[in-house]
């Protein structure tokens, strides 16, 4: 009888809980089910336009959901399983968007695209307003000239153009709300088509330009842009030939400067007085030193253009610096923040800026692969800037080895900093990390404070 009774309490509990994992089924779908059009439109934006398009199989009510969303993103890739054309899915998604305002138009091809068409869909995004404007066409087989119709085009406040586009500005445009502006890898089709583009977007902020391998169309560019806050450079050469350009710069509302790659001439024309926050990293060719480029000359006359950052990331490779030129007698009063990317022979520009940053508080070091060939080089020099660490409150040494010069540097900051709170090391074996603790405490300190912590 009692087993009888606890069957029957067993499946009463069973159904029970059946029950409820229905209900909460339920409710779960009851919970989309109940969200406005407006936010299912908002979820629906952070999809592809080909997964946007998919949810319209899920109910009568999603069918047409996807027409409302702000937002147009397509891709050759995504539609390679369906046997239809990139010109054709384009057209057809134009043509059953409903959303009076379009804020993004994104369009990525693999293949060539034909101008006729392209013109047409850039004239009919324009009549919806839109707001971001993105075109990749990668691996054409020619180049894609962009579309003058683009150039009409007032709301536009993003612009991305990538890979295989030929720029071509009419010599009279503006646009008027253009804020951000990114130039990746195109072509240009004369030396002024840069400046040109650039003369008629009279509130841009943010600049970012990366040159084409083979520097295409152009190899000097003006940038005059008194409003611009914003500016990143990237040139990454294809061939084992150098390539110079020149960028002649006056941006005087300069906030945030990044330049990565092979480094050009870079002519500032007016001081930079209110950057906060600069990053270069030098990547040059073995060619810099078989041509006897005075490419160290190069690199110290940017850093000193520099010297008013506030936060300042420094890669100056691995052998261009040798050709030693002077920091001085620019002084980095504003410096708080230095992360710099140490190698065997670099060292030496790394103690010309301590040397001229007292108000320092923060040193992050990362250290590149040493090319063994070139021990020789290591030279730090005497470390005898007394007092030049005398703000530093933090340090950090990425990929310490515990070198000799290495060590040295780090009894020279315990030494100096006074201030100093936490000095934390990180290395690749950690096996070590207990016997390197260990030494490193052994190590005289100035500051009471001092946390050293390896990792």
């Amino acid at each position: 009888m009692d087993m009888a009774n606890s069957a029957t309490h067993h499946q009463s509990d069973s159904k029970r809980k059946k029950v409820e994992l229905s209900q909460d089924a339920v409710v779960s779908i009851d919970r989309i089910s109940n969200l406005s059009d407006s936010l299912i439109c908002h979820i629906l934006s952070f999809l592809p336009t080909k997964e946007a398009v998919v949810t319209s199989i899920l109910s009568n009510r999603w069918k047409t959901l996807w027409t409302l969303v702000p937002k147009i993103n397509l891709e050759k890739n995504r539609f390679q399983k369906i046997p239809l054309s990139l010109t054709h899915i384009v057209y057809r998604v134009l043509a059953l968007h409903r959303a009076p305002l379009l804020r993004n138009f994104s369009l990525t091809s693999y293949s060539p695209c034909d101008p006729f068409h392209l013109d047409t869909w850039i004239h009919t995004v324009i009549g919806r307003k839109v707001q971001q404007l993105r075109l990749h066409f990668y691996h054409s087989k020619k180049l894609v000239k962009l579309p003058r119709t683009v150039f009409t085009c007032k709301t536009i406040v993003i612009l991305e153009l990538i890979a295989d586009i030929v720029l071509d500005p009419p010599s009279k445009f503006q646009f008027p709300s253009l804020k951000i502006l990114c130039l990746c890898e195109i072509a240009y089709k004369s030396e002024d088509s840069f400046s040109n583009l650039l003369s008629g977007c009279p509130v841009l902020e943010d600049l970012r330009v990366k040159l084409r391998e083979d520097l295409d169309g152009a190899t000097n560019f003006k940038i005059i842009l008194p409003t611009l806050k914003r500016l990143g450079i990237e040139f990454i050469p294809g061939y084992p030939k150098p390539h110079d350009y020149k960028f002649e710069i006056y941006s005087p509302a300069l906030e945030n400067f990044r330049f990565c790659g092979d480094l050009g001439n870079l002519v500032f024309i007016e001081k930079l007085t209110k950057v906060v926050d600069a990053e270069v990293g030098i990547y040059a060719g073995h060619w810099v030193l078989e041509n006897g480029l005075h490419y160290g000359a190069r690199i110290f006359k940017l850093v000193r253009e520099l010297n008013c950052s506030k936060f300042l990331s420094i890669c100056p490779g691995q052998k261009e610096c040798l050709c030693f030129d002077s920091i001085y007698p620019s002084m980095y009063q504003n410096l708080v923040r230095l992360e710099f990317g140490v190698n065997l022979s670099n060292w030496h520009v790394l103690k010309a800026l301590l040397l001229v940053a007292p108000n320092l508080k923060v040193l992050v070091l990362d250290k590149n692969d040493y090319d063994e060939e070139d021990n020789r080089l290591c030279c730090i020099g005497r470390l005898d800037g007394s007092g030049c660490l005398s703000l530093l409150t933090a340090f950090s040494f990425n990929g310490y080895e515990e070198l000799e010069h290495e060590v040295e540097f780090v009894r020279y900051v315990l030494n100096e900093a006074r201030l100093l709170n936490a000095m934390t090391i990180k290395i690749y074996d950690k096996r070590f990390k207990e016997s390197l603790l260990q030494r490193l405490s052994m190590i005289p300190r100035q500051s009471t404070k001092c946390v050293i912590t390896v990792e």
